[in-house]
């Protein structure tokens, strides 16, 4: 695997746990997503249910503070023109969320973008 990725043109030193879990790959058959929850955050990933206000995603990551979109659904649309200032953590294999208030489909475009943003951690 690379040890780094390219984002607008800006090339990203990829951190260790992203070189060694395999994410950022589409699951075959289902929709990626942003999910909304009410008291957990913001969520993207590959929807693998949702029954009521529960979901379950796979291949996910917080949405813990975005730039260069103005709304989650700009977001969704479009992706992030600031990868760079975003504040993304590393993916999960799987979350179950509850609560869930708004499920936003999610375009190519906008997938790659914010799988591309470099992992934010402290």
């Amino acid at each position: 695997m690379k040890n780094e990725i390219e984002i607008d043109g800006k090339k990203y030193v990829l951190a260790e746990s992203i070189k060694s879990f395999t994410p950022a790959k589409k699951v075959s058959g289902k929709k990626y997503v942003i999910a909304r929850t009410y008291s957990a955050g913001v969520f993207a990933g590959y929807l693998q249910s949702r029954k009521g206000k529960e979901a379950t995603l796979l291949n996910a990551r917080r949405i813990w503070y975005w730039a260069g979109a103005a709304s989650l659904s700009q977001l969704s649309v479009d992706g992030t023109s600031k990868p760079s200032e975003c504040k993304f953590p590393c993916e999960v294999p799987q979350v179950e969320l509850t609560e869930v208030i708004e499920v936003l489909p999610v375009s190519e475009k906008a997938r790659k973008s914010i799988q591309g943003v470099p992992e934010w951690k402290k």
